[in-house]
């Protein structure tokens, strides 16, 4: 019977102190904040792997995003081209993706939205290796417009390396 007691409370103050214990802090060290340059290098865009040009875009991003882990990030990034997005990481890499009105020109005068997704991580300055704490991040920027948008069946499909700068 003493050892039925001796066990109840043993489980009861381990109980206790599991309870009691603080939760765990969400983390600067692996957030994204600040402004940044955005370049997307249109000389090097693709489309169905096909190498063409298109107008290479730049822009400034405000990001603000906290991690609870090195790898469980989200925040959101204002553009002064006019938009915000929510910005997330996940097994590395950083993901902002929105709707881009009016992307596809049709050749009837209409337009299709464009659906963009950037995807990038911190990289050293030769690019061939991660590096967290570096403030150069690289990757894709990506464009997929509707199928069946325009009177194509098929849907267009723009690709173009993307470069991200800390520069405040």
């Amino acid at each position: 019977m003493r050892r039925v007691l001796r066990a109840v409370i043993a489980g009861t103050l381990l109980t206790g102190a599991t309870l009691a214990a603080p939760p765990a802090q969400a983390s600067n060290t692996w957030a994204l904040n600040g402004t940044y340059t955005a370049t997307s290098n249109g000389e090097w865009a693709r489309t169905n792997d096909v190498f063409h040009d298109e107008r290479s875009v730049r822009a400034i991003w405000t990001i603000s995003s906290q991690c609870s882990y090195p790898t469980e990030c989200t925040g959101t990034v204002t553009s002064d081209q006019g938009w915000t997005a929510p910005i997330y990481q996940t097994s590395g890499e950083w993901y902002v993706k929105h709707i881009v009105p009016g992307w596809m020109p049709c050749p009837d005068g209409s337009t299709a939205d464009g659906y963009q997704v950037f995807r990038f991580k911190a990289m050293t300055p030769g690019g061939d290796q991660t590096d967290p704490t570096s403030n150069t991040l690289v990757g894709e920027d990506s464009t997929t417009g509707p199928g069946g948008a325009c009177g194509r069946s098929l849907p267009l499909y723009i690709a173009m390396p993307f470069k991200l700068v800390k520069i405040g």
